[in-house]
């Protein structure tokens, strides 16, 4: 399969993705059957009823003017019986006239000039309310960026769910018998030096990870890894710790997706991008989860724990990762906080095999200076003055973080056939291949 079909086929998180995430209105338009409803005159895309007709907006707008205008148009090509389609409805404006009025639309449902004045003073009335009614915080943001993190903000809801209720297709943990055998797989044929065990499990977690997975009538199921302290406790959780990485991918390939700048981008750029980004965008998702009085992500029924073989947390803290959460969730970030610094990693022009490096630029800039705004319209000042700065640092931390995770899974990529999935190794896969 190629890249680009592996992207496309990521499945959706929580919901189907957005067909248009463009700032304007919903469309009053229903879809029964699922596929779009047309344009009554043209057969292009229709957004809703119009002067009794269901029709698209540039025909609505022909309409309005042709009336009142009040010409007599003719036929060009003295037919008077032109088909008129998406293409070819500027050619002819009688005949586009003509099938207006034959699909029903009705001179006496245009609003006057003074009706029309009205109501936009309405509706700039009504606008005005919303914002009053608004935090005073966003109201300091200028209208592109209120659209902007509102756009962000409904990527995030569309492909994210904090409950995981979709997660369910998973791989739970099996325990080890009491000899706890090196997997075959970590074994090397007679009369070859075999795999070197200490190597491989310096590249996994020395900690132990801790399960526990309630179930839908309330039991609890708990799964201890076994106290063997040579690094093959971690191998019963490396097939489900797949399972939730891929799952928690997906929804970060969906999540970018539904953004339009994104999708505007060339599909090359898309993948380089998701490439440098999906691991840095899965952890700040994850730093939403994390509980700092308990050390566990909670993730809806499944929740998790690091345990430190020597008892306690503070052995913890010396792991770069486990450090890296409690400082970012000691920041109290806000939502729109956490898809603003998704948005900044994702759109990155320094990742390997990027082209557009100037358009990605521009919007990496746009999204910091939304997050700059946001900072200083809706946080106390001055006790959150370098709040923006403390942000741009971990997000260079968490850089950091991406390329020695990266480098661990190359440095074993020969097993990953054992704990990787197609999407994973994808993930892992060199850009310029």
């Amino acid at each position: 399969m190629r890249p680009e079909e592996r992207w496309s086929q990521a499945a959706p998180v929580a919901c189907e993705e957005a067909d248009s995430v463009s700032g304007r209105p919903t469309t009053d338009v229903d879809e029964e059957d699922g596929s779009p409803q047309i344009c009554r005159v043209c057969g292009d895309k229709a957004n809703g009823y119009h002067f009794n007709v269901l029709t698209c907006e540039g025909c609505k707008g022909f309409f309005r003017r042709a009336m009142k205008r009040n010409v007599r148009l003719r036929c060009p090509f003295r037919k008077g019986t032109c088909e008129i389609t998406r293409k070819t409805r500027r050619q002819c404006q009688a005949c586009r006239l003509r099938k207006c009025l034959e699909s029903g639309m009705k001179k006496e449902m245009i609003m006057s000039d003074a009706a029309v004045e009205q109501r936009r003073a309405l509706i700039k009335k009504k606008k005005k309310e919303r914002l009053e009614a608004q935090p005073p915080g966003v109201q300091g943001l200028t209208p592109e960026q209120r659209m902007l993190i509102a756009e962000l903000m409904d990527a995030q809801t569309k492909t994210f769910d904090t409950t995981f209720s979709h997660f369910k297709d998973f791989r739970l943990p099996k325990v080890f018998n009491s000899e706890c055998e090196t997997p075959e797989l970590l074994q090397s044929p007679l009369g070859e030096p075999s795999l070197n065990w200490s190597e491989f499990r310096k590249e996994l977690c020395p900690m132990k990870i801790s399960l526990q997975l309630r179930g839908e009538d309330g039991s609890v199921w708990n799964y201890n890894p076994p106290a063997y302290r040579d690094g093959k406790e971690i191998i019963p959780m490396l097939p489900h710790l797949a399972d939730m990485s891929t799952y928690m991918f997906k929804g970060v390939i969906n999540f970018a997706k539904v953004i339009s700048y994104f999708r505007d981008l060339p599909i090359e750029d898309q993948i380089s991008l998701l490439k440098g980004a999906t691991f840095e965008m899965c952890v700040l998702r994850f730093n939403t989860l994390f509980n700092t009085e308990t050390g566990t992500w909670e993730c809806g029924r499944l929740v998790y724990c690091f345990e430190d073989p020597e008892g306690g947390f503070q052995k913890l803290l010396v792991d770069p990762a486990i450090k890296f959460h409690y400082m970012l969730k000691k920041l109290q970030l806000h939502k729109e906080e956490y898809v603003l610094m998704q948005a900044i990693s994702l759109f990155s022009p320094d990742r390997p095999g990027v082209v557009e490096r100037r358009a990605v630029d521009q919007l990496q800039e746009r999204f910091a200076l939304t997050l700059k705004a946001y900072i200083e319209c809706s946080r106390p000042q001055p006790a959150h003055r370098f709040l923006f700065m403390k942000i741009m640092a971990v997000l260079t931390e968490l850089r950091s973080l991406n390329a020695q995770h990266t480098q661990q899974l190359l440095r074993i990529q020969d097993t990953n056939h054992f704990f990787t999935t197609p999407l994973i190794q994808e993930l892992i896969s060199n850009t310029d291949d």
